[in-house]
């Protein structure tokens, strides 16, 4: 079948396939009034030497790096990423999820703390309130191993947070996702009843193989046999020997 052919059945089955293309329209607009639109605000801090580590370089902590601070990072990401960190996070007013992780292709300590919700203010509040946490986090990590003040890490922010950016991706393909299933589902309906309409019925169809087409009529009783066509030549045997017909 071409799309010659496609398209002429398409066109003969209209009224299978155009009910099918306003539900299909309907169920995308309902995707896209149902699923809000999300926003995202990320901020950027980094860990730092602590100031007694750092009286070698002048006091410039960023020309002073360990391996640990990496190691801390990951640990204090983790921390903040734990059910205990949400319940205090939402304690303090963070709304929506957040992500802390060190940074892609980062050549230090970097970390990226994300927060996404679907109100553009709410998320870039609760990404300062995040920020504020993870500091405060450190510094209680740090206490609890009786880390003298001027011995502790400490954390600055590169990037603070940005102003939250819509992200339609999602959305965009649970769209796409139910307008292609819609539509292919329509097809389905169409060649479904074409399918249907075109085969023969009862009587129309051919009879299995080895079925009489039709049932011999009953011969009464006392009735003559037909007669045959054929003829039969009688030959006789003359006194000579020569037959005759």
């Amino acid at each position: 079948m071409d799309l010659a052919e496609i398209w002429r059945v398409m066109r003969r089955r209209w009224y299978v396939l155009l009910p099918g293309l306003l539900l299909t329209a309907a169920l995308t607009t309902a995707v896209h009034l149902l699923i809000p639109v999300e926003y995202q605000s990320q901020s950027t801090v980094t860990l730092l030497n602590s100031s007694k580590a750092t009286e070698a370089f002048d006091g410039n902590p960023f020309l002073s790096t360990q391996a640990s601070l990496t190691g801390m990072a990951d640990g204090l990401a983790r921390n903040l990423n734990s059910d205990g960190a949400k319940a205090d996070l939402k304690a303090l007013g963070v709304t929506g999820k957040h992500e802390v992780k060190i940074a892609d292709n980062a050549q230090g300590p970097f970390m990226w703390l994300t927060v996404t919700g679907t109100d553009p203010a709410a998320v870039l509040k609760s990404d300062e309130l995040l920020a504020g946490y993870a500091d405060k986090r450190l510094k209680e990590f740090q206490t609890q191993q009786s880390v003298a003040p001027e011995a502790m890490i400490r954390m600055a922010t590169i990037v603070p947070p940005q102003k939250p950016e819509a992200q339609t991706k999602t959305r965009i393909q649970y769209i796409v996702m139910v307008g292609a299933l819609g539509f292919v589902l329509s097809l389905v309906a169409v060649f479904f009843v074409e399918a249907r309409r075109c085969t023969p019925r009862g009587k129309d169809r051919p009879a299995p193989a080895g079925t009489p087409t039709a049932a011999a009529e009953p011969v009464p009783v006392g009735a003559a046999p037909a007669a045959t066509d054929e003829t039969m030549a009688l030959r006789t045997v003359g006194p000579g020997g020569a037959g005759a017909t």
